[in-house]
């Protein structure tokens, strides 16, 4: 597939998280269930934005998902904890595209490309990112070529 997103190695995320992988996480098949998949990068999506979340809340803003694009490389099974990797792959007036990867066992599980748009509460349209979640973000860049 041409249009397929890069695999990185989990230490090229600068924001990692854990999850456990439940039983009931598994299908028909006894592997993880693909919709497990978004609630994994959602964890890591969350992660990444935890320490500005007070911020955004007190100004009437908060972060949407506007597109989730998903790779699946290969299978995973319970029991496990796989870890989810998170990096900010270039911002917008409004907006961030992330970069997420799923590991189990230091291995590469699923990819996803993201992107996060800040939305005003009460007018309930993006709204342009503030200088210090910019600035959080631009911390939080992937490394070139990534």
């Amino acid at each position: 597939m041409a249009d397929r997103i890069e695999v990185l190695p989990l230490e090229a995320f600068p924001a990692q998280v854990t999850e456990n992988i439940r039983y009931g996480d598994t299908d028909r098949q006894g592997h993880v269930n693909n919709a497990v998949y978004a609630t994994y990068f959602e964890s890591g999506r969350v992660d990444l934005l935890h320490d500005s979340l007070p911020l955004l809340e007190a100004s009437g803003c908060q972060f949407v998902i506007a597109r989730l694009i998903v790779d699946y490389l290969r299978e995973m099974h319970w029991p496990g904890t796989p870890v989810i990797g998170t990096g900010v792959l270039a911002l917008g007036r409004s907006s961030a595209t992330l970069r997420q990867a799923v590991f189990q066992d230091g291995i590469c599980t699923a990819i996803a490309e993201n992107v996060i748009v800040l939305m005003d509460m009460k007018t309930r349209r993006a709204t342009e990112l503030p200088e210090m979640i910019r600035s959080d973000f631009e911390r939080l860049k992937l490394a070139a070529g990534s």
